[in-house]
């Protein structure tokens, strides 16, 4: 129906010259606004995965390439309600390289909680960045600790003001900082209502992908406590590596994987993850994932043409094409491992994607999963990320499905004692994220939770969990327009890049 997307490639309306941030030439040509709309709509319909969904529109009907994309998606929706494909979207391909290098990009490197995204807003800090802004003392003082609440920026009201759908863009910025070396004067309400206001200034922030680990004792063992927060960039390889072995030399008899804030990343980091938890006698000669395209790919994988392989439980250290940053680890070699048959999972709605593989991928092999806290996302889909002069675009292209070919949880993974219609039930406990204790903390609600739940088996008082977004975007508010920003779409992510 559409000629090849190849023959549109890289034919740019402002082509690009010279070098990424990579090294790697650009491979921009002269073009044209049309060629590159025409390639978004070929490459659509070679690899989208709801393809047959997509509503044919004219691309000359659209002022920009963007615009067009972000049309170029199935309008279905789940049993639920929600969007069947409520994570379609493009950004900078500098954006993209910046974050994937572990390069810094502008914020105050506190991470905030959107409990409440419409007017009267509740933003929490969830965690702070180590040696950022947010973190480091003023006269002794951190300035935005887990669980403190942002009522100004530069006085400015965040909990009641910005009251139109045109005032959200000054209140992104205000929360998502786009420039660095610039101050910004905080009113916040601690944990205990003490109300403090200090003068930070915004700074390239790279992320942690590991926050903080804990080997925890208990009358029934050693517990060891992973905050794990992103599988992306490249390095949270490294990092995810480096803890397991620390796990792995404590001699942990169980694990507690905090999820609640990973929003996936890099899909063979999570084949990793499942590996080191599990081991290799429950890994072996079994698939971490298997790939469902769409019904025109045959047994090709339609991004590059190459076999429709699934990722296996991968069990060495990694080349993704980068240099390792530690001399601790070198490419190709194994793993450590915990030999476990049970895993606890800490999850909020933030949890998704490559977090929600880990789990697919451990049931798919009859290890244990313990879900505590709230029903995950929802994101059994991924893609390969595609540059095209300059724009970086994300759509989906495959579903994910364990060994045991189980792929059906679009609606998410939900504690058994929830009260929730949709979602995919396992052992675990509805439990609310607890601003009021630092991660890690053994009285933490969740954490709590997950160690009480280990010695007895039982959950504590049901409580409802609040819809907690971080730094995502949260639904429509009677009282006014809600807090809605892209800026963290790309913690959404099932990134299927393989390494080398």
């Amino acid at each position: 129906m559409f000629e090849p997307a190849s023959t549109f490639k890289d034919q740019c309306q402002s082509p690009r010259s010279g070098t990424d941030i990579e090294g790697n030439t650009f491979p921009d040509q002269a073009g044209s606004l049309i060629e590159e709309k025409l390639w978004l709509r070929s490459w659509t319909e070679e690899t989208y995965l709801w393809n047959d969904e997509v509503v044919d529109q004219d691309p000359n009907g659209f002022a920009t390439a963007q615009a067009y994309f972000d049309v170029l998606k199935t309008n279905a929706v789940e049993p639920s309600g929600e969007d069947r494909d409520d994570f379609h979207f493009s950004e900078l391909t500098t954006d993209f390289l910046i974050r994937r290098n572990s390069f810094g990009n502008p914020g105050y490197g506190a991470e905030f909680a959107i409990i409440r995204g419409g007017p009267p807003r509740d933003i929490r800090v969830a965690y702070t960045e180590p040696n950022s802004p947010a973190s480091t003392p003023i006269s002794g003082v951190v300035p935005l600790p887990r669980g403190a609440r942002i009522l100004e920026i530069n006085g400015q009201d965040i909990v009641n003001g910005f009251n139109t759908q045109a005032q959200l863009p000054a209140l992104n910025e205000l929360l998502f900082p786009s420039t660095s070396g610039e101050n910004r004067t905080f009113l916040v309400q601690d944990v205990d209502g003490t109300q403090r206001s200090f003068t930070i200034t915004t700074a390239d922030i790279t992320e942690k992908p590991v926050l903080t680990t804990q080997v925890i004792s208990t009358g029934g063992g050693t517990v060891g406590y992973i905050a794990f927060n992103t599988f992306s960039p490249f390095a949270s390889q490294e990092e995810i590596i480096l803890a397991m072995r620390d796990m792995q030399i404590a001699g942990v008899d169980d694990l507690v994987l905090d999820l609640r804030y990973n929003g996936g990343g890099l899909l063979a980091v999570a084949a990793q993850t499942a590996y080191m938890i599990a081991g290799s006698s429950r890994t072996a000669g079994n698939d971490f994932e298997r790939f469902i395209y769409n019904d025109d790919a045959g047994n090709l994988n339609p991004i590059d043409g190459t076999p429709n392989d699934p990722f296996p439980f991968f069990n060495t250290v990694l080349n993704f094409g980068v240099p390792l940053t530690t001399n601790q680890l070198s490419f190709g070699q194994f793993l450590p491992d915990l030999d476990l048959n049970r895993v606890y999972i800490l999850s909020t709605g933030g949890t998704c994607s490559a977090s929600e593989a880990v789990i697919n991928g451990l049931r798919g092999i009859d290890v244990e999963v313990v879900l505590i806290g709230d029903t995950t996302c929802g994101k059994p889909y991924g893609f390969v990320p595609q540059d095209n002069c300059g724009r970086t675009y994300y759509t989906i292209q495959f579903q994910g499905a364990n060994n045991k070919d189980f792929a059906a949880y679009a609606d998410g993974f939900v504690p058994n004692n929830s009260s929730a219609v949709f979602g995919v039930k396992i052992p675990g406990c509805v439990v609310a994220d607890d601003f009021t204790k630092a991660l890690g903390d053994p009285t933490e609600a969740l954490l709590a939770a997950a160690l009480n739940y280990r010695l007895n088996g039982t959950c504590p008082a049901n409580t409802v969990a609040p819809k907690t977004l971080v730094a995502s975007k949260s639904g429509p508010d009677a009282a006014g327009p809600a807090l809605e920003t892209s800026a963290y779409y790309l913690r959404d992510v099932r990134d299927l890049r393989r390494p080398n």
